[in-house]
């Protein structure tokens, strides 16, 4: 452990759930330090990690000014982030009703962006063999979660309370891998033409100084070679 950092994150390089949570605690101030795990040596199911996150993945985090408390899921990490650092309600908010639709999105991105997202990587870059019929069937997915976005901020400029929070920040990363990996290559995909609103969107995200920091500190880990094979 690294008492004189407020966190330790447990990430990986090439994982978006680990990089979502860097970004909340970039825009918060919060200073930790980040450990990679190698899945390739399946670090991740290591002694040392499941006596903090049983479930063997990432990310999970420990908070050093709480006892060492251990939390896992990104976005159980990130409201924990907000409900306890964000006291004045920076990135969070505090009506009842505008809660509840923050937690809504929160729920959207954990069981309907990032599962299909990822299930279109797998298939895309990581399956032993190419079955083409899967790979349409998550492409269509991530069209479809885009559409459901684009259709909400047609109307607004973020997707709670008419201000940037944690709901939009939990997006980010699996919609850069949208772009620059599950969508690349698919015939007509034009982020901007096709969904106007969420490239404006996603565009405002990504120009962040928060966001721009961790995504440098993504590009120097793989230019290094940190990134798993």
């Amino acid at each position: 452990m690294s008492p004189e950092h407020h966190f330790t994150l447990y990430t990986t390089v090439m994982g978006p759930n680990g990089w979502k949570v860097a970004i909340v605690l970039e825009e918060l101030g919060l200073n930790y330090k980040s450990l990679y795990l190698d899945f390739s040596k399946n670090e991740q199911r290591s002694p040392e990690h499941l006596r903090y996150n049983p479930n063997g993945r990432i990310p999970t985090l420990i908070d050093h000014k709480n006892n060492d408390f251990a939390i896992w899921e990104s976005n159980a990490i990130i409201l924990y982030l907000v409900e306890k650092y964000d006291t004045e309600h920076k990135f969070s908010v505090e009506n009842f009703e505008e809660r509840a639709q923050l937690l809504q999105w929160l729920f959207f991105q954990a069981s309907g962006q990032g599962p299909y997202f990822g299930q279109a990587a797998h298939f895309l870059r990581y399956h032993p063999e190419r079955i083409p019929s899967a790979t349409e069937r998550y492409q269509k997915e991530v069209l479809r979660v885009l559409g459901v976005l684009d259709s909400v901020l047609s109307k607004r400029e973020w997707l709670v309370g008419d201000k940037l929070t944690v709901a939009d920040m939990s997006f980010i990363t699996w919609n850069v891998s949208a772009t620059t990996l599950l969508l690349k290559d698919y015939p007509g995909f034009d982020l901007e033409k096709d969904f106007p609103s969420v490239y404006k969107w996603h565009t405002k995200l990504l120009k962040r100084e928060a966001t721009s920091k961790v995504y440098d500190t993504l590009h120097a880990l793989i230019r290094s070679g940190s990134a798993e094979k």
